[in-house]
């Protein structure tokens, strides 16, 4: 269930930058705290399944005669002595 936090002694700069943001994301000051805090205290664990499609997509869309294998190590390779 929601509580709510009363925050004292915010720094003035902490303050300015999350007012900043918050209008930046058009959100209120109270919206963008939450947004905030979520992000740091309750970071979304990646989607593998998601990511894997993704790069299956990206690799799909190369024009499949200008990397292969041997074409990719020959350029990791270019310039090292």
């Amino acid at each position: 269930m929601p509580t709510t936090l009363t925050l004292k002694n915010i720094p003035d700069a902490v303050y300015q930058r999350l007012k900043e943001s918050a209008l930046a994301n058009r959100r209120s000051l109270n919206s963008e705290a939450i947004v905030r805090l979520e992000s740091v205290l309750l970071p979304q664990q990646p989607d593998t399944g998601a990511r894997l499609a993704r790069a299956r997509a990206l690799r799909q869309a190369l024009p499949a005669a200008a990397f292969s294998a041997q074409g990719v190590d020959a350029m990791k390779r270019q310039g090292r002595a």
